[in-house]
């Protein structure tokens, strides 16, 4: 699709248009114009960062340089795992639901109640891209001639002359560029599947069945949220928020110099649920789709193998010793941060899973990579 292959030589572009110094055409569309923004190093403090820094377009929009991401100053570090922005269009703006349940929003914490909103937060976080103000953002593009161009056109006249109009006609454009089809094409294997195209194995299969079904795991009370086990538009997310015992990334807290023990608060950081004790230590359910190539895992990157997590959400049922160690540690998985807020009902219901069901499980949750990203899978398996 057009976008897929103006996202993969967007960075091409930009360099050939400035070796040669002549600008790079100007955009046509709000979508077009979001995708030079995605890509721009220029609206970070020092020029080194964009959005694709953190959400890497050849790495399922998610960041494969480790647990938290880096910043642009070079010596910052995040203290969560940057989630994927591949799928994200699809989360609901924050809400209550009618069961009194938060859901959807932006982040892990749904502080940003949409996409625009989750767009405005990196530019201006010290920790991030460190820009001082809109102001400041509002001025590197009218440095470049392009953007000059494009935003009068495709919004208001005189719409750079205003710090808060320019700035959120920005997020509008980077968030119309991720509501396209390069970073939700729908067409993994299991897509693909779905449309007759092909055939699962023998184990991808069985990890379908067992995914989907109630009576053998646990899996879709959290990541189906369509009725319909063969909804072609699945996201593998309920968008609800959810303590699942996470264990403290002690590496991490270690490189932020933050004391072991500290605890993140989660949803309860997010200033519409103004601090509700109950909310403490849940997150929200991030998508599966692309999970086998978006590692490290968890709101922290504790774990940095897919099967470590799917062994780890066996430990609230099995019954074995063995069972409870984390191959990546050789130890035992660690306590829980928050044990008051635990989704016990949701994380006990079910059997135990032996290693074919564990295996068959991992499988399945491969095939929702996106064909753009099956190499990945490929170069892990060699």
């Amino acid at each position: 699709m057009r976008f897929t292959v103006i996202a993969a030589c967007t960075a091409a572009v930009l360099a050939s248009a400035l070796a040669a110094n002549t600008p790079p055409p100007t955009p046509q569309t709000i979508e077009e114009l979001g995708e030079l923004l995605f890509f721009d190093v220029n609206l970070s403090a020092n020029r080194t960062q964009s959005c694709s820094s953190c959400h890497d377009p050849n790495h399922g929009f998610a960041d494969p340089r480790g647990m938290a991401s880096p910043g642009d100053d070079g010596v910052s570090l995040g203290d969560r795992n940057a989630p994927t922005a591949a799928y994200a269009a699809f989360s609901p703006s924050f809400h209550m639901n009618a069961e009194g349940e938060w859901v959807g929003g932006q982040f892990h914490d749904g502080r940003a109640e949409t996409l625009e909103d989750q767009a405005a937060g990196p530019p201006l976080n010290p920790v991030e891209m460190g820009m001082k103000d809109e102001a400041v953002v509002v001025a590197r593009l009218k440095e470049n001639p392009v953007y000059v161009d494009a935003f009068p056109a495709l919004f208001d006249d005189g719409v750079l002359e205003d710090p808060i109009a320019g700035y959120r006609a920005m997020t509008q454009a980077i968030a119309a560029f991720e509501r396209t089809s390069t970073f939700s094409p729908f067409d993994s294997k299991y897509d693909r599947f779905l449309r007759g195209e092909i055939e699962l194995s023998r184990d991808e299969e069985l990890g379908r069945v067992l995914f989907f079904s109630q009576q053998f795991t646990n899996c879709n009370q959290c990541h189906q949220l369509s009725r319909s086990p063969i909804d072609p538009r699945e996201t593998f997310t309920d968008y609800r928020y959810h303590n699942i015992g996470t264990p403290e990334n002690v590496a991490l807290r270690e490189l932020n110099g933050v004391a072991q023990g500290t605890i993140d608060n989660g949803l309860a950081e997010n200033p519409a649920v103004a601090g509700d004790p109950t909310q403490i230590g849940k997150f929200k359910t991030p998508t599966l789709r692309n999970v086998a190539v978006t590692g490290p895992y968890m709101h922290n990157g504790v774990f940095q193998d897919l099967r470590t997590v799917v062994l780890f959400y066996n430990i609230y049922n099995t019954r074995s010793d063995a069972r409870l160690i984390n191959p990546e540690t050789a130890r035992a998985f660690g306590p829980p941060p928050v044990p008051d807020t635990i989704a016990l009902d949701e994380l006990t219901d079910g059997p135990a899973l032996d290693d074919q069901r564990i295996d068959a499980i991992v499988a399945f949750l491969k095939t929702l990579t996106d064909a753009r990203y099956e190499h990945l899978l490929e170069e892990d398996n060699q």
